[in-house]
């Protein structure tokens, strides 16, 4: 039976990152974000065919993510020379392009299998989401079959609902009252 994640400390993390643009590698942790809110997302892998629709969608709302005190990390158990790679080659050559938040490297696989989205017989992560608030709780996770991709608005909706501090009602909508 899966552990339950929602409402308890997200399990901690360090990872190897490369910036969104490819150049620079560094080292992020949980506590990094401390203070803040993370939208944490897991993807299979580098080079593949609905990873960059998402990992490009959360790019061009990167802004509107930043502008509600939050931060993305985008994570696959590729390396970060892998990730540096990607982002470096041309789109139309099936690269990344630069995105406008840094992807971190799960290549032991172990943040995966913290979060409970590592498919072990393959070696991959699901689409995993999650939202961790400011004091590092959990508030949020979303998991896809990897032929599916995420939706960039549902998750902003549900961080500005989370953000409202109340009980929110189906379809809130940022602007809705609370219950």
């Amino acid at each position: 039976m899966a552990e339950r994640l929602v409402g308890r400390q997200a399990p901690d993390f360090t990872m190897e990152v490369v910036t969104g643009d490819g150049q620079e590698f560094g080292v992020r942790s949980l506590s990094d974000y401390r203070g803040k809110w993370l939208v944490l997302f897991f993807y299979p892998l580098d080079f593949t065919y609905v990873c960059p629709t998402e990992i490009t969608a959360l790019s061009e709302f990167a802004a509107d993510f930043a502008d509600l005190d939050t931060e993305i990390l985008g994570v696959s158990v590729d390396s970060v020379h892998s990730h540096k790679a990607w982002i470096s080659l041309p789109k139309d050559k099936n690269g990344l392009g630069p995105v406008n938040y840094p992807l971190a490297s799960d290549i032991t696989k172990k943040v995966a299998a913290d979060y409970g989205v590592l498919i072990e017989e393959e070696g991959v992560a699901l689409r995993g989401l999650f939202i961790i608030d400011p004091d590092g709780e959990l508030k949020y996770e979303v998991v896809n079959h990897n032929d599916i991709g995420r939706s960039v608005d549902e998750t902003l909706r549900v961080l500005q609902a989370l953000q409202s501090g109340g009980l929110c009602a189906m379809n809130w909508q940022p602007g809705d009252k609370n219950l």
